[in-house]
């Protein structure tokens, strides 16, 4: 399903590059911003955690915002940010143990396809992405077994495909997925010895919108 959403924007952008209208969208000067709802699903591993196997981390969907400028009528630069997310984090037939909050705000580079008469703007880009992990807490602590759970933050690349629509001089609605490279070292004491697992998240993250161009 996810490659699906992929190939269906890559086909987009590159069969829309040379469409136009009477709009004009995405000059020189613009600031963009979007607000819509974006889903963090992860696409983690990590080391065995005893005999108890990997780490499983669930999905969560929040609130989006993006801010961009565009650089000239084809490069911009964005940054998403967000509400924070929540996830929680499970052990194979242990079911959840601990849950965590995240914020990943993350910067890129864009190259948008067409030009500023353009009405759909497919763009791609990549930069980096830092996440901070917060409010980490044992919900099953097995009986004692597990205290002093910390995850520690992340920098990583990150990468997205998206298109713009632009409806009107100002109003436009959006569609984009973005992969970024999350790693963070989880951190507790098992059976009173300090542990780390090393964990990647490495997340699809998937975004609509309406946006607004100034």
């Amino acid at each position: 399903m996810k490659k699906n959403i992929i190939s269906g924007l890559v086909a987009t952008a590159l069969l829309a590059t040379g469409f136009t209208a009477s709009v004009a969208a995405h000059q020189a000067g613009d600031i963009i911003i979007r607000a819509g709802a974006v889903v963090v699903a992860p696409n983690e591993s990590s080391e065995q955690v005893a005999t108890f196997g990997e780490f499983g981390v669930s999905s969560n969907t929040q609130l989006g915002l993006n801010f961009g400028y565009m650089l000239t009528d084809n490069i911009g630069i964005e940054l998403l940010a967000a509400t924070p997310f929540s996830h929680d984090i499970s052990l194979a037939g242990v079911g959840k143990i601990a849950e965590t909050k995240q914020l990943p705000p993350t910067l890129v580079v864009q190259y948008y396809f067409g030009n500023a008469e353009s009405k759909l703007r497919p763009y791609i880009g990549a930069g980096v992405n830092f996440t901070n992990f917060y409010d980490n807490e044992f919900t099953n602590d097995l009986d004692g077994a597990l205290t002093d759970l910390s995850m520690g933050n992340s920098w990583g690349l990150a990468a997205q495909v998206g298109i713009d629509y632009q409806v009107n001089k100002n109003w436009l609605v959006n569609a984009s997925v973005w992969y970024a490279q999350i790693s963070t070292d989880v951190k507790f004491n098992l059976g009173g010895s300090p542990t780390t697992i090393e964990t990647d998240i490495d997340p699809w993250v998937y975004m609509v919108s309406v946006g607004y161009t100034f």
